[in-house]
């Protein structure tokens, strides 16, 4: 007969945020945030890139 697995202690985190359904929501929030600023810098870097590339007339 196989040994029951002890049932996993419940974690002390120190911070909120840290663990279960705030995790998620906080990982949710960076995710959000991180794509956000990437698609607003690179588009400011593809302005910058085509500014100075186009000819001077």
């Amino acid at each position: 007969m196989p040994a029951k697995k002890p049932k996993e202690r419940e974690r002390f985190y120190l911070l909120p945020g840290q663990g279960g359904r705030n995790f998620r929501r906080k990982q949710l929030f960076i995710l959000t945030w991180t794509t956000a600023v990437a698609l607003v810098f690179g588009g400011v870097m593809a302005l910058f890139i085509w500014w100075f590339s186009r000819p001077i007339h």
